[in-house]
């Protein structure tokens, strides 16, 4: 044992700069100018390329984000006992975890409602009203940007984007100029809209969970938020195709208990707003209450269409023993089903991205981060390029990182890093999970270059929300 520690010495002096070995066991290490660090920041970078190149690899996001985060954890933990601390790496990641757990279910609950509203076709219905209207494309083109705005604050942003890109490919269909000009602005339209509600966005939801900013001091960003859409959309409406294409006939009926699965997600929200505003509980724990509703409910949507519909299942066929193999074409409604359904590839990668994080923060790279943007560039200029940054880099690690630094801000600076990781990403297609999702259901239509050419009028409506905070969000500045 004794023959060891001259090679722990010597491995400890390759291993740590002078400065980490100056701390005192059970107090933060400036891991960043070591090799641990280095390796960190390496493996994190190679995880996040992998990342964006998601759409051309076909690799689910999530992948190396997940083997990232165990390397970086490793890293972390390995520098921390070889400086005789088996503490503090511990304790850091089951505060990540903490966080983690409480945002992962929060919108695990967020996500079977969601789903449970898609499998009682109400978005079906929508999308079928607003196609058989005979409306102008023009018509269509403010309709959808407008319904993208106010349905993503309650349902996630990828959803409304898919949901109003099916009207406009069909209601639009051969009309490469419309499509494009629509999805654009369904892409900003859904980014903005998710901005002001604590619940429209995951960034946001971090902010409000963390305690940060009030449920109703979200609402400040309304204004600004509209701005960020109707800007761009304005410039695009000039040259948005005229005309009224035929309307296509297509009826569909949400199916039973479609609307009162409506009404149990807004009474939710409701529930975990109070529970968090008057007894000063985790929203999570409202949210989780009300999908145990939904599942009480659930089971009686299953009792009914036993009852009351034809569910025929292969049992009722004579297939002899193909029977087992062959599945109904109708099944009764499985609250289980849905929750399958969840994003659980989004679900996973923040988990990556927040231990990814993590463990960086833990080396001391997000207090260097800190100090240079927040300290030396100030926070306004900051925050305006957190959003920036949210444009190329997803807007949830970015977020992160800045709740994980939690720089002293007023409330106003607060609403306006809020603001700018939720709409930056609206300036590159490959920004948000709007734009990627459009790109993939209006393939070689709706493309990173056509979204490129109206860069300018988004930045414009970037820059105009940015404005307008300052102007009506003065007092809290």
């Amino acid at each position: 044992m004794r023959a060891l520690l001259p090679l722990s010495g010597l491995l400890s002096s390759l291993l740590f700069s002078p400065a980490v070995l100056a701390s005192e066991g059970g107090a933060s290490l400036d891991l960043t100018t070591t090799w641990f660090g280095i390796a960190a920041v390496v493996v994190f970078v190679l995880a996040y390329a992998l990342v964006v190149t998601e759409e051309f690899l076909h690799l689910r996001k999530s992948k190396p984000v997940l083997v990232a985060a165990g390397i970086i954890w490793i890293l972390v933990g390995a520098a921390y006992a070889l400086h005789g601390d088996t503490h503090t790496a511990g304790a850091a990641i089951r505060h990540n975890l903490m966080e983690y757990a409480e945002l992962m279910l929060f919108l695990l609950a967020a996500m079977t409602y969601i789903n449970t509203m898609e499998e009682r076709q109400l978005f079906s219905a929508l999308r079928a009203w607003l196609v058989s209207r005979g409306f102008s494309l023009r018509t269509v083109f403010w309709i959808t940007g407008v319904l993208a705005f106010f349905i993503s604050p309650i349902a996630d942003n990828l959803t409304t984007a898919l949901l109003m890109a099916a009207v406009v490919m069909a209601v639009g269909a051969g009309n490469t100029q419309f499509i494009v000009l629509s999805c654009i602005s369904i892409v900003v339209a859904a980014n903005a809209g998710g901005a002001f509600s604590p619940f429209g966005d995951i960034t946001t939801l971090m902010v409000w969970q963390k305690g940060i900013l009030q449920f109703q001091e979200f609402f400040a960003l309304f204004i600004p938020s509209l701005a960020n859409w109707l800007i761009p959309a304005a410039l695009m409406s000039f040259v948005v195709p005229q005309g009224r294409p035929q309307a296509v006939t297509e009826k569909i009926e949400v199916k039973y208990g479609g609307y009162v699965v409506v009404m149990l997600f807004i009474a939710t929200i409701a529930l975990a707003v109070s529970m968090h505003s008057f007894l000063h509980l985790p929203p999570v724990l409202g949210m989780m209450t009300g999908l145990g509703v939904l599942k009480l409910y659930g089971y009686l949507l299953r009792r009914h269409e036993l009852k009351h519909e034809s569910i025929r299942g292969p049992e009722a066929l004579d297939l002899g023993e193909l029977a087992p193999y062959v599945k109904a074409k109708h099944k009764p409604f499985d609250i289980f089903i849905s929750m399958k359904r969840a994003e659980w590839d989004t679900l996973m990668f923040f988990y990556g991205v927040v231990l990814c994080v993590g463990g960086l923060g833990t080396m001391g790279y997000l207090a260097h981060a800190s100090e240079w943007l927040y300290q030396g560039i100030g926070a306004t200029w900051a925050n305006i390029a957190i959003g920036l940054l949210s444009a190329v880099v997803d807007n949830i690690p970015v977020m992160f990182a800045v709740l994980t630094m939690y720089p002293e801000m007023s409330h106003g600076q607060w609403l306006l890093v809020t603001l700018t990781a939720g709409v930056g990403g609206s300036l590159l297609s490959i920004g948000s999970a709007a734009g990627v999702g459009l790109m993939g259901q209006a393939r070689g239509i709706y493309t990173f270059f056509a979204h490129l050419k109206w860069t300018w009028a988004i930045a414009l409506g970037y820059a105009g929300s940015i404005w307008l905070h300052f102007l009506i969000n003065r007092s809290v500045m």
